[in-house]
């Protein structure tokens, strides 16, 4: 009979187990499952609910069960449907009816919020660290790359002169974001919800606050009802990862542009591509474009948490046993991506003389045109306006903004001297942004330091 069978007087059919049961993937808490329990055996004992040798009897039990399950020497059972019931079940079996004390003030809603919690909580410090290390990467790649200009772009047209450092710290911003989220979301996820029990929580006077301080939460739930009911901190994560997806995904995009023949911007490492079975001449970037398709994976997930979540009235429901799948492709997904990435952008070559090559198309420095303009008096709009004339009769003579001579300069504004050549030189253009969060080697080696000392604070 089942541990909740006392009031049916059938089975439950063999297809009903398979459909109710969630051991196939919430075994993977089993390690938080048998910690909260010794918590709380150890609570019982110290409370007087429970004598502190059956206490001890649990805990020690427990404490092998989870040498055994370690060791492959478990074998879950269908029937007992989740990890909860499969480790109480084995503990039963093997101390009898002291083993049958354990599930007293508390129930399975509450145990499962525990178990979920606590196992977020590693997810997340681990995904931290892959991030921490992507960082690092990230910044020393462009320590490297400080000098090496290369074509901005807006609608993914030439835009302006930047440097490759400058391109990847932008991305170490959208990391550093991600990491800050992740650590907003243990903080929510840090809260231990047992006590609460199935959602009004107990007449046994249960000290929840040792259990908090002997499994390293911060604090407390404060409302039965929500604790059991609760699953923010399971939609936050998903957020989470997604954002961390998104960017990822991002730059991918630019990884698999850049590796184009018609950009070869960057050549990735053998060991980060594949080949064609047709064509000998390829080589792809099939690790991006993966990670850029896993990313509609991990959104799914988001979408579907929150679709199962939406019309639940409180406090716990049967649905939420659908929670757990998500969370847990999310998590699995960015933790195979991450490192993935990370070596990728570690090995790929960088082709810094196409770069800059690039940068010397679409008249990128026409901007600094027009500022010199400014600078020597012209109202904006106006020198806009004489810089897009310019423009417009160096394509048509197909010529670039310094190949002109002074004197078809002047036909356009008779402000132009020699000194304009300087001002629109690829390496002018980008020194002279001489402004916080621009791409100057003034500013870019302070980001540079600044973000050294602040992943070696993680």
């Amino acid at each position: 009979m089942k541990l909740w069978g006392g009031r049916f007087t059938k089975s439950t059919d063999s297809f009903t187990d398979h459909f109710h049961s969630s051991i196939s993937f919430d075994k993977r808490m089993y390690k938080q499952d048998i910690a909260g329990s010794i918590a709380h055996a150890d609570m019982l004992g110290e409370q007087g609910i429970i004598s502190k040798e059956d206490a001890e009897l649990i805990k020690k039990t427990l404490t092998e069960i989870l040498d055994d399950i370690s060791k492959g020497n478990v074998t879950f059972d269908e029937k007992a449907e989740d990890i909860h019931m499969n480790i109480e079940t084995i503990l039963i079996e093997r101390i009898g009816d002291v083993g049958k004390r354990l599930h007293t003030g508390r129930s399975r809603n509450d145990q499962v919020a525990l178990d979920l919690r606590m196992y977020l909580k590693e997810e997340i410090s681990e995904i931290k660290e892959l991030i921490k290390k992507l960082l690092s990467v990230l910044n020393k790649t462009a320590k490297e790359n400080i000098d090496t200009i290369m074509p901005g772009y807006t609608h993914l047209q030439n835009a302006q002169p930047v440097t490759f450092a400058h391109h990847l710290l932008a991305y170490t911003e959208m990391f550093k974001r991600d990491y800050d989220r992740l650590s907003d979301c243990h903080k929510r996820t840090n809260v231990m919800p047992l006590g609460a029990g199935a959602l009004a929580s107990t007449t046994y006077p249960l000290n929840r606050e040792l259990v908090c301080e002997s499994l390293g939460f911060d604090s407390i739930t404060l409302n039965s009802m929500d604790s059991v009911s609760d699953r923010d901190f399971s939609a936050e994560l998903l957020y989470c990862m997604s954002m961390v997806m998104m960017h990822l995904s991002r730059f991918c995009e630019e990884i698999i542009l850049w590796s184009n023949q018609q950009f070869k911007f960057i050549e990735l490492s053998d060991a980060y591509s594949t080949g064609s079975s047709i064509m000998p001449q390829k080589k792809n970037p099939d690790m991006a474009e993966l990670i850029r398709g896993k990313t509609g994976r991990v959104y799914g997930d988001l979408m579907g948490f929150l679709t199962v979540m939406k019309g639940l009235p409180l406090a716990y429901n049967k649905d939420m046993q659908e929670d757990k799948e998500s969370v847990f492709d999310a998590v699995d997904t960015v933790k195979m991506c991450m490192p993935v990435f990370t070596a990728m952008i570690e090995t790929m070559k960088i082709n810094k003389e196409n770069m800059r090559m690039a940068a010397k198309g679409g008249f990128m420095n026409a901007t600094d045109a027009a500022d010199w303009l400014v600078k020597h008096g012209v109202p904006f709009r106006d020198a806009h306006a004489v810089i897009g004339q310019m423009v417009l009769y160096c394509i048509e003579n197909s010529k670039a903004l310094e190949d002109l001579s002074i004197e078809e300069m002047k036909k356009f504004s008779g402000v132009f001297d020699e000194s304009v050549f300087e001002a629109i030189s690829l390496e002018k253009c980008v020194e002279a942004r001489r402004v916080d969060g621009g791409p100057s080697k003034w500013y870019i080696e302070k980001l540079i330091a600044f973000n050294e000392e602040f992943i070696s604070g993680l």
